[in-house]
């Protein structure tokens, strides 16, 4: 059976400033990819329709991608294909539709009609309309308030356990900064690859947070409470972390392939996130955090 080999890294070789240019550099860029979109849309991500309200109908129709969308007045916010043939996920944001607030079930009636009228039902369906539901503006910002909260609650809860565990400042801020750097990261990647905030990649970046302060720990612990010189409880921690990080990369990028394949856009959106994120994990891990506790043990602590 084939086993990952972690090499034993030489850190002996690089200074800290040298360890942590590259993951403090990539938290820049992405704090600065989220700031100037929050400057250019006044949301720091491009939001789902949970979050923003709008429109949403199930459309079967042997007519392809571009005629489905070309069928209403509205251009549509997305238009995903599903994995049965002829399906169609059609999504429209409050805001790109006039009269939404005041008389959203008549706007809604207006896209059912459009879309009867210009398409043609699959073989085996009498109507080309399947299904449709409407979120209000109000109760979207209700839910993006909430799933904001969750995602908050859930990192000051992750602070808290880190300083309640190692009742030391530098060793649990090093955990709180590498976490917070793994989210960061991939919420500028979803900025950059178009992939919205909804209640599905709420539930991703969630996750991400328990990863990230899963490894952050392991390193901590080997390094502050095991026997054996500093180096070497790295090299263990480092061993046995970064074979459990990329064993859950790898299930991440086959999960997200086959969604992909299958056109299961939610599974694709995570499997990509917790992909990238993880990613960010083992640089934050092992360089970031490192750095901060090779200090606190060789000079932090002696002052």
């Amino acid at each position: 059976m084939a086993s990952l080999e972690v090499p034993e890294l030489d850190y002996t070789r690089y200074s800290h400033r040298q360890l942590v240019a590259v993951p403090l550099a990539l938290l820049a860029v992405a704090l600065a990819i989220l700031a100037i979109t929050f400057a250019l849309t006044g949301t720091p991500l491009a939001l789902g329709i949970e979050f923003t309200g709008g429109a949403e109908l199930t459309l079967s129709t042997t007519a392809d991608q571009s005629t489905v969308a070309d069928a209403f007045d509205q251009e549509p916010t997305s238009v995903q294909p599903v994995a049965e043939d002829d399906r169609y996920i059609v999504q429209f944001a409050a805001g790109d539709l006039p009269g939404f607030e005041e008389d959203s079930q008549g706007v809604l009636e207006s896209l059912i009609g459009q879309a009867e009228a210009d398409l043609e039902p699959a073989p085996g369906d009498d109507e080309v309309v399947q299904s449709e539901s409407l979120t209000s503006a109000s109760f979207g910002a209700q839910t993006q308030s909430t799933a904001l909260l969750g995602i908050g609650a859930a990192f000051l809860g992750m602070s808290l356990i880190a300083f309640a565990l190692f009742r030391t400042f530098v060793p649990s801020i090093a955990i709180v900064i590498s976490a917070f750097s793994d989210l960061m990261i991939p919420l500028a990647f979803m900025n950059l690859a178009n992939i919205e905030l909804t209640l599905g990649t709420v539930a991703a970046l969630l996750m991400l947070i328990g990863y990230s302060v899963d490894s952050d720990i392991l390193l901590n612990n080997h390094v502050l409470r095991r026997s054996g010189s500093f180096y070497e409880s790295v090299h263990r921690a480092t061993r046995t972390g970064i074979t459990m990080t990329v064993t859950a990369m790898a299930a991440m990028a086959v999960m997200a392939i086959t969604a992909w394949f299958f056109g299961i856009e939610l599974l694709t959106s995570i499997g990509l996130i917790l992909f990238v994120g993880l990613a960010a994990d083992i640089m934050n891990t092992y360089l970031l955090n490192f750095s901060l506790l090779r200090w606190y043990k060789f000079e932090g602590v002696t002052r």
